[in-house]
Order: structure tokens, then sequence, then C-alpha cells
């Protein structure tokens, strides 16, 4: 009988077994886990027995002087009231057949409960068949069995059941939907004829207590709802998962406890992911806040929001994999228009200060904004669009010309899901693979989606704690005590803010924000998530070391100098063969120059309004190299500027850069009407 009971809550285990999650799955009655007779209280036993079957344990599954009395009645009532023994009771809650309908057919129906209650006593033990009972009558409502009535009307387990407790509950069964005064007056009547020490006010008071409002039954432990909606459904009863429910509670309570000190920021949600990197089993799921959320079903960890700057290690590394760039290429970071088919696309630094010449080392770590739209430039938005699908961003399922060069900037919506496992792609040194939260389940194998060394590289920057300190300072929440690396992202108007980062065993995700799209006032992803972040790394190395990658194999260290920029003589890491030969300046960049005004198939309007020798069409490309030589239509120009204003001439035109070598760099096409 145990092994076919089904409860009406199926459960979430973790990794160990322990139950973190309880999710009802039976819209119709609440049944809660089967109770053991030992566990239940003497008192309620007591009771039951007293209202239900006195003689319980005298008979052989027939009360003959209950019998008779009814049989005597039934001239009177038409029905064999009273009659029913626990026994009789069981076998019709246990066989669908025996249960009453019809009060015409009751002594036809007794008779055949009479000889199944005979059969099963043969068969089980009283205890076993009181403690079947006991679980599966129903008391009120929808309220089946003693642990569902005892939680759900007194807060309490079956085992801690008082005596007036028990009077209460032995009373419902005969009418489980009957008024409170009704209950109390029969739970009176049955105390007195038991012997019980009760008073009938004292009885009253109680009932009136817990039936004059709606009752609950609330889970007993609810950590990972958003887990628990997504695994158990259909006939799934119980699985268990990969999360650690100690894990699962510290962050879930850590993120509450951040989002309670950021509501005069009107930031109100947030989630967590946790993920181990080489097995990808997901260590802890908050996919919201629960008790302080504005959207408690929602689920922040597959909700898709606006990735800010956290797309910029994948777009370097990309620069870096096509041998664009190294970490000691310098970047100029000032003011940037870029002319699009809809207007000027003009990039601001998150602190809307400009740098000047900058390392790719510092520009990242520091997140500057204008260098990364510079270097998507030099790669394309499409190739960058394509590198992040193959990091599994799958929520960019617009073409590339939707999202165009503000995808440096992290314009595109992605899920904490999807970036969590893009950075743990970083800590298993570019090879992909899918994260699993079933224990019994796979990841499946890996692939190659980037350059191990690249990967090297990046992990080396994104630790730099002085590399960061251009925007972050040197001391910030992204500082740990143990080697990690992490980045920050801040959406347009703060509406959403992320951090995300990796250890040598573990990576980390947290976002904040609000579901309702709403911004937040002045909370960045280091005043946000970050916090959050290190709590929960913190967590995760209470103990335990975390060793920085070792360079592989195709990587060299040299030391470098800066002729014009304002950063410090230090070491760095190369990729083989790109290490620079003296020191670093201005004409030592491994950009190729492109064209950034104006852009491929471009229309040009001239304004009839204007006189003609005022108008001017900017021509512009990037980097400043020199020695490049403009060329429209395939004569030379004899301007070497990289910035030049053209006098417009109606038609169509084909313009070119070429370098000292006479080679074709960039070439253009626009009209000009």
């Amino acid at each position: 009988m145990k092994n076919a009971y089904r409860t009406s809550d199926a459960l979430l285990l973790d990794r160990y077994g322990e139950v973190i999650h309880e999710l009802r799955t039976d819209p119709k009655v609440r049944r809660l886990e089967w109770v053991t007779l030992k566990d239940i209280s003497p008192a309620l036993i007591r009771a039951v027995l007293q209202t239900e079957d006195r003689r319980f344990f005298r008979h052989h599954g027939v009360d003959a002087l209950s019998l008779v009395s009814s049989v005597v009645a039934w001239p009177k009532h038409r029905t064999l009231r009273g009659a029913s023994t626990v026994t009789m009771q069981l076998v019709s809650l246990l066989d669908d057949g025996l249960k009453a309908r019809e009060p015409h057919r009751s002594l036809s129906l007794k008779w055949r409960q009479i000889k199944a209650a005979r059969r099963l006593e043969k068969v089980w033990t009283k205890e076993q068949i009181l403690e079947a009972y006991l679980n599966l009558i129903s008391f009120r409502g929808e309220l089946v069995g003693i642990a569902a009535a005892a939680r759900g009307l007194f807060g309490k387990a079956p085992g801690g059941l008082n005596e007036v407790e028990s009077w209460i509950l032995a009373a419902l069964p005969a009418s489980p939907n009957a008024g409170w005064e009704r209950v109390a007056r029969r739970a009176a009547q049955i105390s007195r004829a038991g012997g019980g020490g009760l008073t009938a006010e004292e009885i009253q008071a109680k009932a009136a207590s817990c039936f004059k409002v709606p009752y609950t039954l609330k889970p007993s432990v609810t950590l990972a709802p958003h887990a628990a909606r997504m695994l158990l459904s259909g006939e799934v009863r119980q699985i268990r998962t990969t999360l650690d429910g100690k894990l699962q509670r510290f962050a879930l309570e850590t993120l509450d406890h951040y989002l309670a000190s950021l509501k005069e920021g009107h930031a109100f949600d947030g989630a967590v992911l946790v993920v181990e990197n080489k097995t990808g089993e997901v260590l802890a799921y908050v996919g919201n806040s629960g008790r302080t959320s504005s959207a408690a079903w929602v689920d922040g960890i597959r909700a898709r929001r606006q990735a800010g700057s956290t797309l910029k290690p994948f777009l370097y590394g990309l620069a870096m994999e096509k041998g664009l760039i190294t970490p000691a290429s310098l970047i100029e970071d000032t003011p940037l228009a870029v002319p699009l088919p809809s207007g000027l696309y003009v990039p601001q630094n998150y602190d809307t200060r400009f740098h000047g010449l900058v390392s790719l080392r510092t520009a990242l770590a520091s997140s500057l904004n204008v260098p990364a739209v510079k270097t998507l430039l030099l790669v394309g938005v499409e190739a960058f669009w394509e590198k992040l699908r193959e990091l599994g961003l799958d929520s960019l399922t617009e073409e590339p010309e939707h999202y165009g060069y503000a995808l440096a900037l992290g314009s595109a919506d992605v899920s904490l899901l999807e970036l969590v496992n893009a950075y743990r792609t970083l800590a298993n040194g570019g090879r992909f693979s899918e994260m699993k939260i079933r224990l019994e389940g796979r990841t499946g194998p890996f692939r190659r989606v980037m350059d191990e060394r690249v990967a090297f590289i990046l992990s080396h920057i994104l630790s730099d704690r002085e590399a960061r300190s251009l925007t972050f300072g040197l001391e910030n929440p992204l500082a740990t005590r143990f080697w990690t690396a992490v980045k920050t992202g801040t959406s347009k108007d703060m509406r959403d803010n992320w951090c995300v980062g990796y250890s040598e065993c573990f990576t980390v995700g947290v976002w904040v924000g609000n579901f309702s799209g709403e911004p937040m006032r002045q909370v960045s992803g280091v005043s946000g998530a970050a916090p959050v972040w290190l709590a929960v790394m913190n967590e995760l190395h209470r103990g335990r070391p975390s060793r920085p990658p070792q360079p592989p194999q195709g990587v060299v260290r040299a030391r470098i100098s800066f002729e014009t920029a304002g950063e410090a003589e230090r070491e760095e890491y190369f990729l083989k063969g790109t290490e620079p030969l003296s020191s670093v300046g201005t004409g030592t960049f491994y950009e190729s120059p492109r064209i950034l005004s104006p852009q491929a198939e471009t229309l040009i309007r001239m304004d009839p309004e204007i006189p003609e020798d005022r108008q001017r069409v900017p021509f512009r490309f990037h980097p400043a190299v020199k020695g490049y030589q403009w060329v429209l239509n395939g004569r030379e120009t004899g301007v070497y500027d990289p910035f030049f204003l053209w006098k417009p001439e109606p038609g169509r035109h084909v313009l070119s850069i070429v370098g000292p070598d006479k080679g074709v760099k960039d070439a253009v096409e626009f009209t000009v009407r």
C-alpha cells in the first residue's frame, strides 16, 4: 500500500538526497508524506478510535454489536449507519467500487465491504490497517491524510497534536465540510463519551480559531521553486538534482540580503547561478529573490535581458584569434561617431570620460566602451555574432544587422544561463559543453569554440586587479583573496546589471534589476550584482584554494614598455609570434585600417537649400596608421589624413585606402544624389 501511495506534492532533492523543494502537482487534493503509526500522536489515535471504532482491536474487521444495531434501525433509516469499522472504511478507500454512492444500495454494499474487510484483516495487522486509514481518510476539504490535516489546520506534525486538536480532527471524517460550530459540538460530544477532560468552551475556542480563517498548507521547504517547476512535471514524483542544498540556501539568503539594501536604488529582483566548471553540474539555481520579488514566478536565470559589457571578453578574444590585436595593442579611447543608415552611433564610456591611448588589457579589464566598438569595427558584426552563437548564446535569434555595432556593448538580450556557460567555457580553456541539473543527466561532449591560448590570456586579463583600477579602483567587490576572473555589465539606463566570473573550480553569475523593466537608480554591476557574486564565491572557497591557470603551449611572455600610452612597463602574455620586438607605440598596432565613414552602400543626398561648395562628406578610417592614402574611383587623392572632408559629386563612387605597399586595405561603394 505504501508503495502505491502518491503525495500531492512532488519532491526536489539535492545532490545528497535532501529535500530542497516541495511542489504541489495534484490540483484536487493535498496529501503529504506517509506517516507511520509511531509518529502519530497517541491522543489522536485514541480520539479517532473512540469516534469511529471503539472495539477496533477486538474484532476481525466487523463489529457485530454495531452491525446488529444498524440492522435493527434499517426499516427506519433505510441505511446501515454507524456499522462501518475502520477496516471497512479502509477497504472503501482502497477500492472505488466499495464506496457508498446511493443509499438504497447500502445493504448490498455493506455486505461487500464486510467480506473485503475480513479478507484484509487476514493479511494485514491491526497496526498496518490503522496506519493506512489515518493516511488515506479525508479530514476537511482537500486535506487528505493526517499529515495534511495536522499541518494545514494546526501547523503541526502529526506527532505534536494535543488533546483538544485530536478531538477536533476525530470529529471531521463524518462531516469534513461542516461549519465550525457543528464540528465543535461533535468534538465535545465524543470527548465526553470518551472520558476526555476538556470543556466544550475549550473545544469551541480552538475550533473557532482554526476554522474561521482559511487553512494554509505551506510547503515545508521552498528553496528552488523555479528548478522544481522546470523538472517536476507529469508523472515525476521525485527527482535528484546536482544542486547543493546548503549552497542553494546561502545564495538565496545572500540575494535577499543585498536586494534589501538596494531598495533605495529601485532594484527589487535578482538571480544567481552557480556551476562546477569541469562537470557542468549546476550547484545553485536561484531564479528569483522570491519573498521580495516584484514577480516571484519569473525565472531570472532563463529570462532574457540586455547583456551590457559582459560580451566584451568574447569580442576581444575573437580579435586576438584573428591576429588583429594583442593584449598590448593600443586603442584610442577618444570620441567616436559611426555613420549608420539610421544616423550616427556615438558610444560613450560608463564614466562619460575618455582616456586617450589605452592597451587592450586596460580597455577590457576597465570595461571601456569606445575601444570595444572600434574592435568590433575590425572584426565585423557578423563574425562576432557567429562567435557568440558558438559560445551558446542562442538568444541571439535576430540577424547580425539587427544588433549593429551596439552589439559590442551588449545591446543583445541574453539569459544568465547562457552567459554563465559562456564564461565557464573560458574557465575550461575555450571548450564548450552543456550544463546539467539532473544528477543522472549528461552534459554532452566538450567541443572547442575558442583558441586555448586566447582563453588563457582573457582569463589573465579578467583577473588583473590593477588593469581594472582605471574604472573600478583597486578596492571593489571584484577583488577576491583567491584567484578569480570576473566581468561586470550594466545595460542601457541601468535596467540590468550583471556580474559573471569564475575561479579554478566554479563559475558564478548574478543578475540584478527589475522584471518590470524599470531602470534602477545609480546601481551598477559593481554596486548591485558584484557584492552577491563576491559573497557566493567566498562561500564556495571557504577553506578551498583557487589556483590560476598555467599558460598553454604557444603563449609567450615578454616585457613591454609604452612610448605614448600612460601605462607602466610590464610583463605581458602574447600568442607566440605576435609579441612586439620593441616598445609599444601608436604604430605598433595589429589592426588593419578599416573605413568607418561612409558605410558601404550609403546613399548621400545633397541638400538643395545649401550651396554646393559648402557641403562636405566626411571620410574616416581607423586606426590612424601613418602612410595610408585615400583613393577615390581609382585615382589617388594625395590625402593621407585618416579624417578627410570631401566635396560631394553626384554619381556612384568607390572609395578605398591603400597602404605604403600600394595594396588596397579596405574599400566601400556609395552613391551621391
